[in-house]
């Protein structure tokens, strides 16, 4: 998370997080591989990054907007052993009037090891904030006016 305040600012119209990490002895399950809800929390880290550098981050906080998973997929193909290397993507999609749409891909020595998809709200004082009311925020915090299409 920290190091995402020193990564360039990320814009509405490119909005694709990539983190290098590396799969660390409390990544582990019983199998001796990266758990699978590890990924899952790795994915989080993607959207933290996203936030922090686009900014939102701060306007949720202002507007006591709350970020919401409503539903996550991933299907694995390969394992990550201990102290493997890998790089995970997360890029939105789309989004529509009430949801934002991301994909997410964990790549390793070149190859596809697991990928997903999730959904997702923001929440606010009076429920769903609209999508292009979130990505208008953004554009005005970047001092950018125009509103993006979804």
């Amino acid at each position: 998370m920290i190091s995402s305040l020193w990564k360039p600012e990320m814009r509405v119209e490119a909005l694709v997080s990539t983190l290098e990490q590396r799969v660390l002895l409390n990544d582990l399950d019983l199998n001796l591989h990266m758990n699978n809800g590890r990924f899952l929390t790795v994915c989080d880290l993607n959207r933290v990054d996203l936030f922090i550098r686009t900014g939102l981050a701060a306007l949720m906080v202002k507007n006591k907007w709350a970020p919401i998973i409503v539903r996550h997929t991933m299907d694995y193909r390969k394992s990550l052993a201990p102290f493997q290397k890998y790089s995970v993507s997360m890029t939105i999609s789309r989004w529509d009037e009430k949801y934002f749409y991301a994909t997410h891909q964990f790549i390793s020595k070149g190859k596809v090891v697991a990928e997903g998809e999730s959904t997702a709200v923001i929440l606010g004082r009076q429920g769903v904030v609209p999508p292009a009311q979130v990505i208008e925020a953004v554009n005005a915090r970047q001092g950018r006016v125009e509103a993006l299409p979804s």
